[in-house]
């Protein structure tokens, strides 16, 4: 097998859907600048993520609208007719 094959910093990483505060824990090398305290305990860096396998309609069956950005109102006011 190859000598530094994988990055450095992989390490435990807590990824958190905002949409409906799902959070889970794995191996990741993402960049991250927060932490939080995981049911084990332990501090593990944080990274936020707008939609996961919990509240994405492909996986939920549900059509729930997650508009963070206000990205429906913009659209709506640029093609808005005249």
């Amino acid at each position: 097998m190859k000598k530094d094959l994988h990055p450095s910093n992989y390490r435990f990483v807590v990824f958190k859907d905002m949409s409906n505060e799902y959070a889970f824990l794995t191996k990741s090398c993402v960049e991250t600048k927060e932490t939080v305290t995981w049911e084990d305990g332990n501090e593990y860096p944080l990274y936020k993520l707008e939609i996961s396998h919990t509240s994405h309609p492909f996986y939920t069956g549900k059509m729930k609208l997650v508009d963070t950005a206000g990205r429906i109102d913009k659209f709506k006011t640029r093609y808005a007719k005249k």
